[in-house]
């Protein structure tokens, strides 16, 4: 991936720092405009909604909570996190409360569908800032890479693991709409467009 996996941890630090941190910046914002939209939260945010709704704890520390509880099961899988990874189990979730209160809730259905698609972008240039820093995958990313260390491949670990958390959120209370399989299917490939576009790039000596 344009060399992210042979860079070294020292190269350019700083500025990967201040990618990264951006990057999950703009993440927690952009799921937070999803949500607030009320037309259907992503996939992993119905889960978080749930459980907020259930133990009366807000949504940026229940995505906190989640993170790091993620980050146990990669002890068996013999994941090792990078700072990126603890970066995002903590920022965005942090991000996401700040924003929440912020970011209005409309009636308009126009503007609410507008901020769906600013949302999903708005993730997907998030994730590519992230990613790109080479860092460190977020907690459920690495969870993906560990599985596919025991043969499951990333997809259909991934797919399962999204549809067990969505089902569950939204038995828990989560909101599950149109917006929530916009997400989905709309981020992957937005994703595939940015993030070659705004990864670090390796040095060549």
């Amino acid at each position: 991936m344009h060399g992210l996996e042979d860079l070294d941890f020292r190269d350019r630090l700083g500025s990967r720092l201040v990618r990264c941190v951006f990057g999950l910046c703009l993440f927690g914002i952009g799921i937070s405009l999803q949500m607030n939209a009320n037309i259907g939260a992503p996939p992993w945010d119905v889960f978080h909604q749930g459980v907020a709704k259930q133990t009366d704890i807000s949504i940026g520390k229940i995505i906190v909570i989640t993170g790091f509880a993620l980050l146990l099961l990669w002890i068996p899988l013999k994941q090792k996190p990078g700072l990126g990874t603890i970066l995002n189990a903590i920022e965005i979730g942090t991000v996401a409360d700040i924003a929440l209160a912020i970011i209005p809730e409309p009636s308009n259905m126009f503007i609410r569908v507008a901020m769906v698609a600013v949302g999903i972008t708005t993730v997907a240039i998030g994730t590519g800032f992230y990613l790109g820093s080479a860092l460190g995958p977020g907690p459920r990313d690495g969870l993906m890479t560990g599985l596919a260390k025991l043969g499951i491949p990333i997809r259909v670990g991934r797919t399962s693991l999204e549809v067990v958390v969505l089902v569950t959120g939204w038995l828990l209370g989560g909101q599950v709409g149109f917006a929530t399989f916009a997400f989905a299917f709309g981020v992957g490939p937005l994703v595939q467009f940015f993030l070659p576009r705004l990864a670090v790039k390796k040095l060549e000596n």
